[in-house]
């Protein structure tokens, strides 16, 4: 028996913690205010909380339970916070390469997403999507589409946690006419998930370009009413740039600072064209910002700032972007990249070192999101969101510096074993809770309607 959670035997308390799951003889990288690197570490669990990290030999001394997961060899992790993406977006992978923002935006993407947006096919798209990002060790996701409670009903499902927000912009969408009812919808659904430990609804503009000053207002208030987060993309493109200087008289962040918008619950993505006032109202205002470097590169819009940004003590995270425009969601790869392009630009090998692009990716990119006090690292009291990575190849050899390892060695695929409040969503490589045969036979088909639909366009 166990009386407050402690062991008991014939009546005797020997004072040790019954944990649900304890991690032993792992290398424990727990991203905590110390930066603690623990070697022959352990992590326990209890009701999805994580109640132990130390060593192996104290958390045998110190807890005891019936499911132990043997790390020799492997390290253990906070688990990984994707900044900024769009989901369902997965479908579309690779329809439309090498194009610039403009182009790629208005004469693909959108008539595509006007075809082939439904509940159906945002449902699809968004379990292919937890499924690419639990298999590279994301354990949540910060996200903007269409159809938010299709995506919030799949989280559910599956185990992941992610903030949803349903993009605002001046026209009808595929499931609003109005922005008044698409904010109304937005509203309900926070009302209904409101008590969910996993699962944040939000609210989001798209951008500065496609949502007039009155959405931007409207949608400030009432993210700030209920005390969630406003999503938008902002300074992407220089073509954004130089349209909202000339239609309001500012850069796009000083227009959201006349209007009103800029705040410390503003999640900007991208924020590559700043100016220096741009960056220190930024820090002034406390504002998150979604660095997402792959996507930045690949439709040539620019290298943000962020070794400036972060100087000025503005909380950054890292994003993928939708698969649409990376094509990937392996964070892995992305902070890579972060790391090499900030070098190259910058021509300063010092900057974006690999421990500030993985803090940017677990315990910066929570405090980006405002969750760091119950994700992104490995501390006590903190939901257990943990991934297991295999050090057991040839490109894990030898690791003088750990976060170097992580940073530019190992990979998404590496990752084998996460487990999100405490559940595990994914051991040894296999997906638990996802049927992904089914999955793949349902993407193939949504694919070949795309691809008639596109032959039919091109002939027609």
């Amino acid at each position: 028996m166990a009386e407050n959670g402690f062991e008991t035997r014939s009546g005797r308390n020997d004072g040790r913690m019954v944990a649900d799951t304890l991690l032993v003889h792992g290398l424990v990288v727990t991203m905590d205010p110390s930066f603690r690197v623990i070697e022959d570490g352990g992590v326990a669990v209890k009701d999805g909380k994580i109640v132990f990290v130390g060593k192996t030999s104290d958390l045998m001394n110190t807890c005891t339970g019936s499911h132990v997961i043997d790390c020799h060899r492997k390290l253990v992790m906070p688990g990984l916070v994707n900044a900024h993406t769009h989901a369902p977006m997965n479908i579309f992978r690779g329809y439309a390469d090498d194009l610039p923002l403009n182009e790629w935006l208005y004469n693909y993407i959108f008539p595509l997403e006007a075809a082939f947006v439904n509940r159906d096919t945002v449902r699809t798209g968004t379990r292919l999507a937890i499924a690419e990002m639990l298999r590279s060790g994301t354990t949540t996701f910060n996200d903007m589409y269409f159809y938010t409670d299709v995506m919030a009903e799949e989280a559910d499902r599956t185990g992941i946690r992610g903030i949803f927000t349903e993009a605002l912009v001046d026209q009808p969408v595929h499931n609003g006419n109005t922005p008044g009812e698409v904010m109304g919808l937005t509203v309900e659904m926070i009302q209904q998930w409101n008590d969910h430990p996993r699962i944040r609804i939000a609210f989001a503009t798209h951008a500065p370009y496609s949502a007039n000053p009155d959405i931007y207002r409207t949608a400030k208030d009432l993210a700030d009413k209920y005390n969630v987060p406003l999503h938008t993309h902002l300074s992407e493109t220089r073509w954004e740039f130089d349209l909202i200087q000339e239609q309001y008289g500012h850069t796009p962040v000083g227009h959201l600072e006349n209007i009103g918008v800029l705040d410390q619950n503003l999640i900007i993505a991208h924020a590559i064209h700043l100016t220096e006032n741009d960056r220190h109202l930024l820090a002034r205002r406390n504002v998150g910002v979604a660095h997402n470097p792959q996507c930045n590169m690949k439709l040539a819009n620019g290298t943000a700032p962020i070794p400036e940004l972060l100087k000025l003590g503005v909380r950054v995270g890292i994003g993928t972007d939708g698969v649409a425009s990376n094509n990937d969601l392996d964070l892995f790869d992305e902070m890579r990249s972060s790391a090499l392009a900030h070098k190259l630009v910058t021509g300063d090998p010092t900057v974006m070192d690999a421990r500030t692009v993985l803090e940017s990716v677990t315990s910066g990119g929570a405090r980006m999101l405002g969750m760091d006090h119950m994700i992104g690292s490995l501390e006590t009291g903190k939901q257990a969101d943990i991934i297991i990575l295999d050090l057991k190849s040839p490109h894990a050899w030898p690791h003088f510096n750990i976060y170097s390892l992580i940073a530019y060695s190992l990979r998404g695929s590496d990752v084998e074993t996460v487990m999100i409040d405490g559940k595990l969503l994914m051991e040894n490589r296999e997906l638990l809770h996802l049927d992904e045969v089914a999955l793949y036979s349902e993407v193939q088909d949504i694919h070949q309607k795309i691809s008639h639909w596109q032959r039919q366009k091109q002939t027609s």
